[in-house]
Order: structure tokens, then C-alpha cells, then sequence
């Protein structure tokens, strides 16, 4: 039997035709758009009681872990209904949770818009501090064989000197 809850989730999700599917009773996965951030996978699980959001932001950092993860504890204070998480390999993730009874098709909107924007926001500081040697091994690597390095744009820093544009 759908209820008020699912109902407002449905309804938020058709108005904001996002990319979405039902995989099981009362779970949703929806894709959220980006620009440094492309795509952001979330999922919406209504429980007896809330509903729950979780979205992946980032896997564990390569490098800086205490810097990356004291930033998203600093970032945290700053946010609207979401809050940066750790799963237990330390990949980084966006929470929520929310009573049943206040889910709205409104406040269902506002809980994907706070994702959305704050994944996109954060990507690129996320990449910066976690996995810097590795965006140096891509410019490399894309240099020595004559790849483009168009989506390495926001990255100049790490660029070898040769490169960088001043």
C-alpha cells in the first residue's frame, strides 16, 4: 500500500525529472546532475519511521586523510539537512535522515538540491586534498601519449611547469 510519504517522493522525483528507479518497497535511486561532479548516485530508503538519503561523493582518499576528513567535518557546519559521512573503507558519502511524517514533495526537492549542490561544490576541494598524486600521474600520463587533458582544466596546479598556463 503507497502512502503519503511515497507519494511525495514520486511526486518530487516526476516534477524534478530526474533520472530515477524503484528497485525495492519504498527505495529509490536517483541520479543527480553536476558540472566538476557529473553525476551523483543517491538513494532515498523510506523506513517505518524516516526516510533515509544516502549519496556516494567520493571514494577513500589516496593521500592528506586527516586534512580531506577534518575539511568535510568543517564543511558540515555550513549545510543544510546533510552531513558528509564515512563509510567503513573511509569512502566519503552525503546523509540525511528525516521523519516520515515530514516528508514533502518540497522538502524532498530541498534535500536532493542540498546533495546535488554540495557534492558539485565540494568534488573538486575533495580531489584537491585526497588525491593530488594522482592527478600529477594523469597529466603526466596523458602528456607523454598526446591525450587530452581537457577535463584536467580545473587541475592546473598539478600540471608539470611546462604546462601550466600562468
Amino acid at each position: 500500500m503507497q502512502d503519503q510519504a511515497e507519494d511525495a517522493v514520486r511526486e518530487a522525483l516526476a516534477g524534478l525529472e530526474l533520472e530515477w528507479q524503484q528497485p525495492g518497497p519504498g527505495l529509490y535511486s536517483v541520479t543527480l546532475p553536476g558540472t566538476r561532479k557529473l553525476t551523483t548516485a543517491c538513494a532515498l530508503q523510506l523506513g517505518r519511521h524516516h526516510l533515509d538519503l544516502r549519496a556516494f561523493v567520493a571514494r577513500r582518499p589516496d593521500e592528506n586523510h586527516e586534512r580531506v576528513y577534518r575539511w568535510l567535518l568543517e564543511r558540515n557546519l555550513r549545510l543544510y539537512a546533510v552531513r558528509f559521512t564515512l563509510d567503513a573503507l573511509g569512502d566519503i558519502y552525503l546523509t540525511a535522515r528525516i521523519a516520515r511524517s515530514a516528508v514533502t514533495a518540497d522538502e524532498i526537492d530541498r534535500l536532493l538540491g542540498a546533495v546535488a549542490e554540495t557534492a558539485d561544490s565540494s568534488f573538486n576541494t575533495i580531489l584537491e586534498l585526497g588525491f593530488a598524486e594522482s592527478i600529477r600521474a594523469e597529466w603526466r600520463w596523458r602528456l607523454s601519449r598526446g591525450e587530452s587533458t581537457a577535463n584536467l582544466a580545473a587541475f592546473q596546479q598539478f600540471a608539470p611547469d611546462h604546462v601550466r598556463k600562468p
